[in-house]
């Protein structure tokens, strides 16, 4: 008998499996029986801050829109992600179009400014977060959509903190052929991202009005923001490397609106062992100089990722990420974000999916109650932090189709309310 996809989730769902809870903390609503639940996700209005965790199966791509109307395409990566064979998620609404076009369609259907995008940040030269050639990404998407700046970490020499071609070749010689092109058709200007800036990433149109809303640029090129304002190098002891790890070059901020915050940074993750034997993570590093935050969006995918100085630092509400493997969202990442020494309390981890094969694999696992139901699906994840940021809401959004129909929703206040 033919099963499909959406029938053999439910039938999953039908089935009682130990560990597995409806999220417990104070929202008003659970998932399914919000009232927005079947209907189309409300649209945009000003004073909204959103971003759209979109999905397709083989890329991350996140696209943002600030209280005032400007709007950021962070990441449009394409690459062969079905070759992964049975570790491959569905691509969806199908693979009949490369994960650039239904990015820019999604973005069509959810942008005030319809195809005008104000900037595009690469958070780093890997073909999941940028494309590939003969895959597309940024070079596909920007046949429809147009960018007026772009946010990269390499620009204008891209030798921070080595030479790029000693990172990762085959990428970077796809990125310098995307912003090349770009900015000889389209005029797009390009900005180095610099690590300490306070709203380099600034809203366009009417800043004014929304003076509770900055974003902070915590990380790049392997560099973080300390506590006391400098700048710390975590591969100043290595330049003399033949290659460095690209994941952790990537671009990171904290945004604050009021009481909220949230937290990206792209894949950010690598360790590696002094001459001593002292063992270095970038991630550890970084939680030395963070706060906790309301919404945070996993590092690498989940993929082994995380560990717990930084997940104890952030705190996060909710957790959530963009993923394209049954191994993004490993069982060790999940263990430390469920860990309740970390940090005690409630949390929803909001992953585009959690592949019900790992949902059998991993029955029994604490991790599972945390886990929003709707993962079990395929879907889009949308945050919508309400004006002036005392409260905000996670919905989930199908990807089986572009009806924009939501199929589940939280709903929060932000942590210092």
């Amino acid at each position: 008998m033919d099963i499909s996809r959406r029938d053999f989730v439910k039938a999953l769902s039908a089935t009682p499996i130990a560990g597995v809870s409806d999220v417990g903390g104070s929202v008003p609503y659970n998932g399914s029986a919000h009232p927005c639940v079947g209907k189309p996700l409300p649209p945009w209005k000003p004073g909204e801050f959103q971003v759209h965790f979109i999905y397709t199966g083989a890329a991350e791509s996140m696209f943002w829109i600030m209280p005032d109307g400007t709007t950021m395409l962070l990441d449009c990566g394409d690459h062969a992600a079905y070759t992964r064979g049975k570790k491959a998620l569905w691509l969806l609404p199908s693979g009949s179009r490369h994960s650039g076009e239904w990015i820019a369609r999604y973005v069509t259907r959810v942008n005030p400014a319809k195809t005008d995008v104000d900037y595009m940040m690469i958070s780093h030269h890997h073909a999941d977060h940028v494309g590939c050639e003969g895959w597309g990404g940024f070079l596909q998407v920007a046949d429809t959509l147009k960018f007026r700046k772009c946010f990269d970490r390499g620009w204008p020499n891209f030798d921070d903190p080595i030479p790029d071609e000693r990172c990762d070749a085959y990428c970077y010689r796809y990125v310098r052929k995307t912003i090349d092109m770009l900015v000889k058709r389209d005029g797009m200007e390009m900005v180095k991202f610099d690590v300490g800036a306070v709203n380099q990433v600034a809203m366009l149109k009417d800043a004014v009005s929304h003076r509770g809303f900055k974003i902070v640029n915590i990380t790049g090129n392997g560099k973080i923001l300390c506590r006391d304002g400098s700048i710390r190098n975590l591969y100043a002891d290595r330049l003399g490397a033949k290659g460095l790890n690209e994941n952790g070059m990537s671009l990171g901020v904290i945004v604050q609106y009021g009481p909220f915050r949230f937290y990206s940074a792209g894949d950010f993750s690598d360790c590696w062992r002094l001459a001593d034997k002292t063992q270095i993570s970038t991630e550890s590093e970084l939680a030395k100089e963070l706060d906790p935050v309301d919404v945070a969006k996993i590092n690498h995918h989940g993929h082994h990722s995380m560990p717990t100085p930084l997940v104890a630092a952030l705190r996060a509400r909710v957790w959530t990420a963009c993923v394209w493997d049954v191994l993004h969202m490993t069982a060790d990442t999940l263990t430390r974000l469920s860990d309740r020494n970390a940090y005690p309390g409630p949390r929803l981890v909001a992953t585009q999916l959690f592949s019900p094969l790992r949902r059998i694999e991993d029955a029994g696992r604490p991790f599972l109650a945390d886990i929003a139901t709707e993962a079990f699906d395929a879907g889009h994840v949308v945050l919508t932090v309400a004006p002036g940021g005392m409260t905000y809401n996670i919905a989930y959004v199908t990807a089986d189709d572009e009806s924009m129909n939501v199929t589940g929703a939280y709903d929060f206040v932000s942590r210092s309310v």
